[in-house]
């Protein structure tokens, strides 16, 4: 299946989780702090991270921006009911998704296939590589560059530029974009939406000038602009 890097420092927690993944096919290696964590990543290289916000020593935001400064594997947060503050904190700082603890085997095993997927399935209807205006999107190799510099985008970031960049000037919800780029049909968290929207915004657009390629239809959602 897949390598899952899990960074728990709750030893039940993580036994408990590392069992449920292994007995679904992963190969799990586990870290009960973020120095460990970090220290594993180049020797495992997972191709998933579960990563929880509360750890000790180097909490779980810091490790998700070290990780972020030279890899785009996907991250998805474990978190404690009702920190909402440190979830959003936690997106902006380019985790792709969040699991609120404790929960399911079966409910963390429907998020990694999920985070999974976008690598295996972003691309859409259109093929091949597109121009649009400064950026260069191949739609077969996953890749962005913005005036030839290759631009590195975490899976759901790439996806949901994918999917928006599909049909320009088309208007799309969160809901739509959550059920899209995250799966999350069952319930709709729109700061997944908002915090990938605003990483996104800081890579591909100018910081000087009102956002060209991902713009905001108030009331609505997002679109991909008119260029």
């Amino acid at each position: 299946m897949s390598r899952v890097l899990l960074i728990e420092d709750d030893p039940s927690i993580r036994e408990g989780v590392g069992l449920g993944l292994r007995r679904r096919g992963h190969e799990v290696s586990s870290a009960e702090t973020g120095e460990e964590g970090l220290a594993l990543m180049a020797g495992f290289r997972p191709e998933l991270v579960l990563l929880d916000l509360m750890l000790p020593g180097i909490n779980g935001v810091q490790v998700c921006r070290r990780i972020r400064e030279n890899s785009q594997v996907p991250i998805i947060m474990l978190t404690a009911r009702g920190d909402d503050f440190d979830i959003v904190v936690g997106l902006e700082a380019g985790a792709d998704d969040y699991i609120v603890k404790p929960a399911r085997t079966e409910v963390i095993e429907a998020r990694v296939k999920a985070v999974l997927r976008r690598l295996s399935d972003p691309v859409g209807a259109r093929p091949g590589i597109e121009h649009h205006g400064e950026l260069t999107i191949d739609r077969a190799g996953l890749s962005v560059a913005k005036n030839g510099a290759r631009v590195p985008l975490a899976p759901s970031e790439i996806k949901l530029l994918l999917h928006l960049s599909a049909s320009p000037e088309q208007v799309f919800s969160r809901r739509q974009l959550l059920e899209y780029v995250w799966d999350h049909s069952y319930h709709a968290d729109a700061r997944l939406v908002d915090a990938c929207v605003r990483r996104l915004r800081t890579k591909i657009e100018s910081p000087h000038a009102s956002p060209r390629y991902i713009q905001t239809v108030r009331g609505f959602g997002y679109r991909f602009g008119p260029l």
